[in-house]
């Protein structure tokens, strides 16, 4: 036929609408007319219907977008993408008919998106809500020495704030026993003031349960509202309920550690409070907008339709799997941009949610992501912390934040390139890896699973010119060479080890970068084990050398330049005594030492 098939948002990979209702109907799509011309206008300042248009196209753009980078890298026909006509490339009789069905403005809920992932050749749904508008100053302390309004931001769930008389009580700080973790404000144990708090607004410091957990016990003892502490420097996050069913609960914000702590050592003092809650929230905020989000939950089409085949979409349910990891991922890489560094702290959802940028986002990513450890120093073994790390959030973001780590490794050895579909550089590379990983890797896949998927990725593209440095970055993150997974329907059997492999392993006869100890007698590190002076010297070394100390826990405490001329002395007194690996960088060359401090 002459001309386009659709002038509205539908084509061959996605059929954009909006879904207000929330009955998963063919609503209204935009119409670009016979010119497909989608140029609409914008302002965020109205109700997200107000600029339904512009969404809807945007919705419409990057879902096509997420088809067209990944079709570069092998989510291709035969693989199992979304097309309406698959153009008589794939041998599958089934695989074409699958476009996405992508809902915007889906009113059958908040806060949150989905995507819904079908066999092949069944149509996935993706669905995009509406996110609670910027909070503005909803907290106004009435009296004392804090006296003023103050900007939090209210619970995902439960009762929400007032919009018209505010909710006004005297605050009561919350006390638990047994004291676990040296904190006996966090209601993560039976409270122990239960008697003070009824009629009155909890004040309650983020700690190792779910939020949901803790407003239900404060609302079990009376709690008309709840005040939640950060108890980790920077702003407040958007709470989530957890496991519990908190839909019932009072209205409940999240104040920044500052203020929050600013409060707590009111209360200490003796200081009567009063405070009150009002709704002062702006317009809400549409998630299509969000291109993070919208890439997130592409990425669970992919990754469901590559593991294990795409006539099989549930693999990616037991436990340990790590599906919403690689979706955290998707979304980082098609937003890298040229000068962006490996340690910048970077979040996942922040535009939805509010949460400014270089904070960690929503709130079941603990930390953003990094490859800093004092920004983010979560390794495999937190995998198995079921008080704070969520399943399968949590859990996915552990595994991303290696998956973060390896997309550097691979910048720093071959660049940056921003053509995300023709591109050679590192951020490409490693690209083609993990999609060639998640081919590779077995139904019900634990973290073990999926880093000897992309091993094999690299040994079957290159031939295993790349095994050391994977190696480097996962034992790091504590899924090194003796790491296991246990059964990976299981949440508490992980085991995490940071060595590397014996110079033995035929698997790294044709690494490019050497990693391991002792495989070329780089250095000499001397005494070992130490008081704390060490000296390393070396006649393959020279110029500027980045020099690290890593804990058991993958956890860095040390981190310097130095100008390397065959010997450099080191003062490690100050740091605890225990076993460490010694990590050097010059010229692309690797190095890692095992060190015990006395």
């Amino acid at each position: 036929m002459d001309g386009p098939e659709y002038t509205i948002t539908r084509g061959n990979n996605v059929w954009a609408r909006e879904d207000i209702d929330g009955q998963g109907g063919q609503g209204y799509s935009p119409d670009g007319t016979t010119e497909l011309n989608f140029d609409f206008e914008l302002d965020f300042e109205q109700e997200p219907i107000g600029y339904q248009d512009a969404s809807l196209t945007n919705l419409f753009y990057t879902n096509n977008m997420m088809h067209d980078i990944w079709y570069q890298y092998g989510f291709d026909e035969e693989s199992g993408n979304f097309q309406e006509n698959n153009y008589g490339n794939s041998s599958s009789p089934w695989g074409s008919g699958d476009s996405v069905t992508a809902d915007g403005q889906d009113g059958d809920g908040m806060n949150n998106a989905s995507f819904g992932t079908p066999p092949d050749g069944g149509n996935p749904t993706m669905t995009m809500y509406l996110w609670n508008g910027p909070s503005g100053e909803p907290l106004t302390i009435n009296n004392g020495s804090m006296a003023g309004s103050y900007s939090a931001i209210p619970a995902g769930f439960g009762v929400g704030l007032p919009s018209e008389n505010p909710l006004t009580a005297e605050l009561v700080l919350v006390t638990d026993a047994p004291v676990i973790n040296g904190d006996s404000y966090d209601a993560c144990q039976s409270i122990t003031n239960g008697s003070e708090i009824a009629g009155k607004i909890a004040v309650i410091r983020r700690g190792t349960c779910e939020f949901g957990f803790k407003i239900l016990a404060a609302q079990a003892q009376g709690a008309v509202g709840v005040i939640m502490v950060n108890n980790v420097p920077g702003g407040a996050i958007s709470m989530g309920e957890g496991a519990d069913d908190a839909s019932n609960t009072p209205p409940s914000v999240m104040v920044s550690q500052d203020i929050g702590e600013g409060i707590i050592s009111a209360l200490l003092s003796g200081e009567s409070i009063s405070v009150s809650l009002l709704d002062t929230s702006g317009f809400d905020v549409d998630g299509s907008f969000d291109n993070g989000i919208v890439a997130h939950e592409y990425g669970h089409g992919i990754s469901n339709r590559l593991t294990a085949g795409a006539s099989t979409t549930n693999c990616l349910q037991n436990a340990e799997q790590m599906g919403e990891g690689w979706s955290d991922w998707f979304g980082l890489m098609i937003t890298m941009e040229e000068g962006d560094q490996s340690t910048d702290p970077r979040g996942i959802g922040n535009f939805a949610s509010g949460v400014p940028l270089g904070e960690s986002g929503l709130s079941s990513r603990r930390a953003p992501y990094s490859t800093d450890f004092s920004i983010n120093d979560y390794t495999y073994g937190d995998s198995n912390n079921t008080a704070q790390i969520t399943q399968p959030h949590g859990v996915g973001f552990v595994f991303a934040t290696m998956l973060w780590d390896l997309t550097w490794a691979y910048v720093d050895k071959y660049g940056f390139d921003s053509d995300l579909f023709n591109g050679n550089g590192g951020n490409n590379k490693v690209m083609q890896l993990v999609l060639d990983g998640l081919k590779l890797q077995p139904c019900s896949p634990g973290f073990i699973d999926g880093r000897d998927a992309i091993l094999a990725a690299d040994m079957a593209s290159t031939g295993g010119q790349n095994q050391c440095l994977i190696w480097e970055v996962f034992a790091n993150r504590g899924l090194g060479y003796n790491a296991s997974q246990g059964n990976s329907g299981d949440r508490t059997d992980q085991v995490e080890d940071f060595n590397l492999p014996p110079d033995e392993d035929p698997t790294l006869e044709n690494c490019e970068v050497l990693s391991l100890e002792n495989i070329t007698n780089l250095a000499s590190v001397y005494p070992n084990p130490s008081n704390g002076l060490v000296s390393i010297s070396s006649e393959y070394i020279n110029g500027q050398t980045a020099v690290q100390l890593i804990d058991i826990n993958g956890r860095q405490v040390f981190n310097r330049n130095y100008n390397f001329e065959n010997k450099i002395n080191l003062n490690f007194e100050n740091i605890s005594s225990g076993i460490y690996i010694l990590k050097l960088k010059n010229n692309n060359i690797f190095y890692n030492y095992k060190l015990i401090l006395k």
